[in-house]
This record gives structure tokens, C-alpha cells and sequence, in this order.
């Protein structure tokens, strides 16, 4: 069998180092707010290229951290808008309306599956106040388009990043494009750690010391509270890991290229097409997907095949019960990705011979 992404084989080529790291936190006896945590993030923030990086609970704490430190901050309030492509892992949205701002859902473009940049400024209104640009399956969305209406309308730019570690633009890491960016270190993304991590990356000082006293309670020194703040730090077993891996994550996105770039060179199938091919700096593979009208057939059939596969995502966030006020939402480029998207076998661990064998079982399906 070809598993999806063999978590444990990832995890396996770095383990003596994992082992030698997380040896040392435990016989520091130091385990949350130490020296490991504060050095894995001074590496990740001179790694995305900004002065400030924030551990915290998770990459959906990270996202509306950061929505809160605004409010906080008086730069927004409630019942502000904030654009987010319609087709986003719920997480985006979720952070938006847990801080009571609103969610303007932009369709994204059929052959890049990223935020179309076209429909941004139509949807532009006196109570916008930001656009959350998600750099999907690891494809860099940031255009320059974008960058300008931040700047004509002054919005701030918040990215999620948690597929995209150590994609670039313009010689630039996501993570560094806009005013804030929230990241995710769950275990099978490209940086991850052995639980749940996540971070904030800014340039902005007080944005940074805001977020960092509402992850700790909302305390800036010991019983002390400002804000009220909520319990979402990064610990320094997780800490010491993704330290760990940073070292080798530009060679883990090298393999995902490689894998990548056979998957382009050699899929041929008239029912199965490709997002537009990207340069190599500006995609990092955290997924490979591809759009079948006979997805669930093609998924069975390559799982009869001995080959795991996955949907990211069957059901977009505006048909989820959750926002059932959006159900009336008509997004059909939105729900023709979700209907066709299928995602292939894509991680640093996966071998040449495995890809080959994928293609080889893809381009002879018959429905």
C-alpha cells in the first residue's frame, strides 16, 4: 500500500536529533516559556524573514490571535468585514467570526484554485478592514494586485499560512508578505511538529506583544492581566522539534518538487486535470491536488489499486450546518473544486518508484 503521507516515515529520518533535542528539555525541567521555545522562534521568524514570532496553541489559535489583538488594538470592531476565499479550510473563516467580524467569501480561480484577484475589489465596502489570503495546498497566492488594494483601501493583509512553510515570492517567504501571518505546525504539514503548534509571524512590536499577553491569559507579566486573554502557548517539547525540522525544511520542499514536478511530466488522463504549474519557489507541494468530474470512482478505483488518497475539502464552508446562513450562497466555482478535488500521495518521504507507480495506476483508470 501507498499510504497518503507515512507520518512515521517522515518523522523517522530526523528522530535521533528529535530524540537528542526533546532529551534536553526534559532534563531542563523547564517545559513551557523557556529557552527552547524563544530560540525556535527567533530561528522561524529570521526563517520567514520578520522581526516577531509568537508561539502558540495551534494554527487556528495563531489566525484569530490575531483578529483579537486588532480588536484589542481599536483597529477593528465587530461586524467588520474581512475577505477570505470561499474555498479555505474552515479554520480561515472560523477565526474571523469567533472575533464577531464578518466573512466576505471570494470564489477562487478554476486554474489555480487561489483567491481570485479579480473579484476582490467589488467586494470592497466602507466596513472592510482586511483580506486573509490563504496559501492553499502550498501554491503561493499573493499577486501584486493584491498587495496594491491593501494599500489603496489601507487594509491590513493577514496570511494563512499553514500550508505554504517556505514558500516564496518575489525571493520573499509567505509568512512576510503581510502585516501578520498565522502558521500551523500540525504533524503532516510541512513543517511539522508531534502534536499541536502553531505561530505568529509579524514585524509589527506591539501586534506581537499583544498576541503574546492574550496566548498567556492575557497577562504581559505574571498576574498581571490586560486582556481577557485565553491559554494557547507553544510548549518547548514542540518547541525543540520544529527547531529540529526547520533545519531541514527546504530539503523536504526540494522532495515534495521533485515528486511534483513527476506528477506534471507524466499524468495523462482525459477526465483528469492540473492546477496551473507554478514555479517551483512559489509552491511547496503540501498537497497535490487534482479536479475529476468522476472524482469518487477515480478514488476508489486507486484505492483498489492499493493507493490512499484524500479530499481536501468534500463540503465548502458555506454547506457546512455550522454557517447554515450562508446556505443560500450561490459560489460555483467554489462547489465544483470541492465536488472534483482529489489530492494525490505528496510528502518529503515519498519515493520516485511510489510516484511512478501512482501515475501509472492514475493514467490507466477507466470509469
Amino acid at each position: 500500500m501507498i499510504a497518503f503521507y507515512n507520518l512515521k516515515a517522515v518523522t523517522q529520518r530526523y528522530a535521533e536529533e528529535i530524540a537528542k533535542a526533546t532529551s534536553e528539555v526534559i532534563a531542563s525541567g523547564w517545559y513551557l516559556q523557556g529557552e527552547a521555545t524563544a530560540r525556535f522562534e527567533q530561528h522561524y521568524a529570521d526563517y520567514i524573514g520578520t522581526r516577531h514570532c509568537v508561539g502558540v496553541g495551534n494554527g487556528l489559535d495563531a489566525l484569530t490571535l490575531i483578529f483579537r489583538a486588532y480588536l484589542e488594538l481599536g483597529l477593528m470592531k465587530a461586524g467588520d468585514e474581512v475577505i477570505v476565499p470561499a474555498n479555505t479550510y474552515i479554520a480561515s473563516i472560523l477565526a474571523i467570526t469567533e472575533n464577531g467580524l464578518k466573512p466576505v467569501l471570494i470564489e477562487p480561480r478554476p486554474d489555480t484554485l487561489e483567491i481570485d484577484d479579480s473579484r476582490i475589489e467589488q467586494a470592497i465596502t466602507p466596513r472592510t478592514r482586511a483580506i486573509m489570503l490563504v496559501h492553499l495546498y502550498g501554491r503561493c497566492a499573493y499577486t501584486e494586485r493584491i498587495g496594491k488594494l491593501c494599500q489603496h483601501y489601507q487594509l491590513k493583509l493577514v496570511e494563512d499560512n499553514a500550508q505554504a512553510h517556505g514558500c516564496l515570492y518575489e525571493g520573499r517567504h509567505t509568512g512576510s508578505l503581510g502585516h501578520a501571518a498565522g502558521h500551523s505546525f500540525y504533524p503532516t504539514k510541512n513543517l511539522g511538529a508531534l502534536g499541536d503548534a502553531g505561530a505568529v509571524t509579524t514585524d509589527d512590536h506591539e501586534l506581537a506583544d499583544c498576541i503574546r499577553a492574550l496566548g498567556n491569559y492575557g497577562s504581559e507579566r505574571k498576574y498581571v492581566f490586560h486582556y481577557k486573554g485565553r491559554n494557547s502557548r507553544l510548549d518547548e517539547l514542540q518547541a525543540a522539534v520544529l527547531d529540529v525540522k526547520l533545519r531541514h525544511l527546504d530539503d523536504d520542499n526540494r522532495q515534495r518538487q521533485n515528486i511534483a514536478r513527476y506528477y506534471y511530466d507524466h499524468i495523462s488522463h482525459p477526465l483528469v486535470s492540473l492546477p496551473r504549474r507554478m514555479d517551483d519557489a512559489q509552491n511547496v507541494y503540501h498537497l497535490f491536488p487534482i479536479l475529476s468530474p468522476r472524482r469518487d470512482r477515480l478514488q476508489q478505483y486507486l484505492a483498489d489499486q492499493g493507493i490512499q488518497t484524500q479530499i481536501h475539502y468534500p463540503i465548502p464552508p458555506h454547506r457546512q450546518q455550522c454557517y447554515k446562513e450562508w446556505a443560500e450562497l450561490s459560489l460555483p466555482v467554489t462547489e465544483l473544486i470541492h465536488q472534483q478535488e482529489l489530492s494525490l500521495p505528496m510528502s518529503p518521504a515519498l519515493t520516485l518508484h511510489e510516484a511512478t507507480a501512482i501515475v501509472e495506476a492514475l493514467n490507466r483508470f477507466v470509469p
